[in-house]
C-alpha cells in the first residue's frame, strides 16, 4: 500500500507545476493533499477527478484557505470529515478513508504566525493528542498523512538554532510530538530513514532553511509493516516536498 502526503500551498497552483501529472504516475493507493486554498467547486478540471481514484474533499469554510482531499483507490468503506473539535472542524483541516480496521486520514494542523495563533494551534494539538489516544484503544490502525506544522527534533532541521523560537519546534510543541511517539504512534519515515537532511518544508525558499513537518505518523502495530520511505525534491511542487510510504497492507 503506498500512500503520499502532500502539502500543496493552493491546489490550483500545484497541479500547473505538474503535481497531478507526477503523482498520478505514483501507483499510489491514496494521495492525501493538504492546503487545498480552493473549494472542490472551484476545481472544475477533469485532472482534479482522475479516473482511477474516488476523490474526497473537506473545504475550508469559506473555500479559500486551507482544506483537504484524500484519492482512493479502493472505494472506502466510510467517509468521516473532521474531528469533532467545534472550533476547529469548519476550517477543514481533517479527513478519514475507513477500511475494514484500517484507517487513512488526512491532516492539516493549523500554522501559527503570532501569539494568538500559536495558543490556538496548542489547543488544537491538545484537543488532537486526546482523540488519537482515544482511538487508539479501538481495534483499529490509523495511518495519519499530513502537514503537521512541528519538527520532531533537531534533526529535522537545518538550522536547529534559529528553530528553537520558531512556531514548529517550541518546547510546548516538542513536548506534545514526543509524547504521541512515546505512546501507541511511530513517525514512519524514521523507521527506514535516519538522514538529517530529508527536508519537506522550505519557508522561504530552497536555499534557505528547511524543516521535516510533513510526516505519516501510524498506529505502533504497522511499524513491521513499512517498507519503504522517500522525500521526493525532484520537482518543485509547492513550498513542500510531497512523501512517500510504502506498507506491507492490503485493503
Amino acid at each position: 500500500m503506498r500512500v503520499i502526503s502532500f502539502s500543496a500551498d493552493g491546489v490550483r497552483e500545484a497541479a500547473r507545476r505538474g503535481f497531478y501529472d507526477w503523482a498520478l504516475g505514483q501507483d499510489a493507493d491514496f494521495i492525501c493533499i493538504q492546503d487545498l486554498r480552493c473549494s472542490e467547486y472551484d476545481l472544475q478540471d477533469d485532472l482534479f477527478f482522475p479516473r482511477d481514484y474516488n476523490a474526497y474533499f473537506f473545504d475550508d469554510i469559506n473555500g479559500k484557505e486551507n482544506g483537504v482531499a484524500i484519492y482512493c483507490r479502493e472505494l472506502p468503506k466510510a467517509i468521516m470529515t473532521g474531528l469533532g473539535f467545534a472550533d476547529f472542524d469548519m476550517q477543514g483541516r481533517y479527513i478519514q478513508a475507513d477500511y475494514g480496521d484500517i484507517s487513512v486520514g488526512c491532516l492539516l494542523v493549523p500554522q501559527a504566525k503570532d501569539a494568538p495563533e500559536q495558543e490556538s494551534k496548542d489547543a488544537f494539538l491538545d484537543l488532537l493528542g486526546g482523540h488519537l489516544q482515544k482511538v487508539r484503544n479501538k481495534r483499529r490502525k490509523f495511518v495519519l498523512a499530513g502537514n503537521w506544522q512541528l519538527a520532531v527534533n533537531a534533526g529535522d532541521l537545518q538550522d536547529p538554532a534559529a528553530g528553537e523560537a520558531l512556531s514548529g519546534f517550541l518546547p510546548q510543541e516538542q513536548a506534545w510530538i514526543n509524547e504521541l511517539l512515546d505512546n501507541g504512534y511511530v513517525d514512519a519515515y524514521r523507521c527506514v530513514s535516519a538522514e538529517d537532511d530529508a527536508f519537506t518544508f522550505w519557508p522561504q525558499s530552497r536555499e534557505a532553511g528547511g524543516m521535516r513537518s510533513d510526516m505519516q505518523i501510524i498506529s505502533e502495530e504497522l511499524r513491521p509493516r513499512i517498507e519503504y520511505g522517500a522525500v521526493y525534491t525532484g520537482t518543485e511542487f509547492s513550498r513542500h516536498a510531497p512523501l512517500i510510504m510504502d506498507y506491507d497492507l492490503e485493503l
